[in-house]
């Protein structure tokens, strides 16, 4: 079925993205404003969040979940207020983003997660890229070495869960983690940090990724063999589906690793990617993906903001890297996902919604958690996609 379907697909003449929602002019205002709001809206935020804990959703009686310096997603909001002083020039963002990343030093000599890029590198190397401060170089090569234990030679990948049931599983999101190794050797001159992220990138290639170029959410690997034992999910809708935010990942991570490779292997793989979710017949008009493309509540199944944020700021980036007609396509569908996150339907009202900015994701529909609410990473890649318009689109 799946590959009747691709070949569908493959035929298909798509028009969610042939014109875009904005002109240029009109997307420059909306995006100018969403900084904006974003930066009222986090200023809200960090006169009320207490201290020493991170933003991270909603609770089911509204109010505000926190979370400790060793939830995976901890590292999103300083890395917010880094890309908001870095759009203001406003020295509290700064002041914020230091006094929380210093709860997560601890987290840079952790070798029992593999999140340490989502943990160090978007809060600690968003730093550096804006100051360059050497402590922040040391924390991010500690943070690339404790995460290099993981790797295992035999699969060549990094492991990913320590969670029993598994033998050694491998999560498409891992892909995000491979930006802060590529920094590692050229920050270090050691390529043993490269050289793990490109095996990790290419066994991904490999066995997560199906012939019509959706991705599994988890492999498990015998760890003696390598062998793969399972390709399953544990966000999406079952085993054989395409769960929205790890499509997305995918699409970013590959995108990233070309950047950081020049490899045409992982620019093919990222074109792919971006086909099967842009020509996908359960995409929605507003490029605002399901929380799974195969779930069976369609066109009822909630949303997922996240994961069209990480596509939009993919999506721009990969624009770039492609020819005239499929750059323009690309940056398109990049700004019409970015403008439908923008709009009244996604984008929360000034001081509700626990400050967050983007309403409307969904953490993980079979763990009933998290669904249609705000999520720190959402808001995350949303600012990042809007700086990535304002830079580019000037260009």
């Amino acid at each position: 079925m799946r590959k009747i379907v691709f070949l569908l697909l493959a035929c298909a003449v798509t028009n969610v993205n042939a014109q875009t929602k904005l002109s240029p002019q009109k997307m420059k205002v909306l995006v100018e404003e969403s900084l904006q709001f974003s930066a009222r809206q986090y200023h809200l935020m960090m006169r009320s969040l207490p201290d020493s804990v991170f933003p991270r959703s909603t609770n089911k009686d509204g109010s505000l979940m926190t979370a400790k310096f060793n939830w995976w997603t901890a590292g999103f909001y300083p890395g917010s207020c880094w890309y908001l002083y870095e759009y203001t020039k406003d020295k509290t963002f700064r002041t914020e983003a230091l006094k929380r990343q210093e709860f997560l030093l601890p987290d840079q000599y952790r070798t029992n997660t593999h999140d340490l890029g989502f943990l160090m590198y978007c809060s600690f190397g968003n730093g550096w890229r804006l100051e360059h401060t050497p402590a922040f170089k040391e924390v991010l090569l500690t943070s690339s070495r404790s995460l290099a234990t993981r790797f295992k030679p035999t699969i060549g990948a990094i492991r990913s869960w320590d969670h029993s049931g598994w033998k050694c599983p491998v999560i498409i999101d891992n892909m995000m983690n491979l930006e802060m190794l590529c920094w590692a050797t050229k920050n270090s001159g050691d390529s043993s940090f490269w050289k793990i992220a490109v095996t990790h990138a290419n066994t991904t290639m490999k066995n997560h990724y199906r012939k019509d170029y959706s991705s599994f959410h988890v492999v498990d690997y015998d760890t003696i063999t390598g062998k793969v034992l399972a390709q399953k999910t544990h966000q999406g809708y079952s085993d054989a589906s395409a769960w929205s935010r790890g499509q997305a990942w995918g699409l970013y991570g590959f995108t990233m690793m070309y950047r950081e490779t020049k490899d045409r292997r992982y620019l093919d793989q990222a074109r792919h990617i971006a086909e099967f979710m842009l020509n996908h017949p359960h995409m929605p008009a507003d490029l605002v993906p399901y929380y799974d493309f195969d779930a069976p509540e369609i066109p009822n199944a909630v949303r997922d903001a996240s994961a069209a944020a990480v596509m939009s700021s993919a999506l721009l980036e990969l624009s770039r890297y492609t020819d005239k007609e499929e750059s323009k396509r690309y940056w398109n569908a990049g700004a019409d996902a970015l403008a439908s996150l923008a709009g009244p339907a996604y984008r929360a009202k000034e001081g509700v919604n626990n400050n967050f900015i983007l309403l409307h994701s969904t953490g993980s529909m079979p763990g009933k958690s998290e669904i249609d609410v705000p999520l720190s990473y959402a808001d995350y890649y949303f600012i990042e996609a809007l700086l990535r318009y304002k830079k580019w689109s000037s260009r």
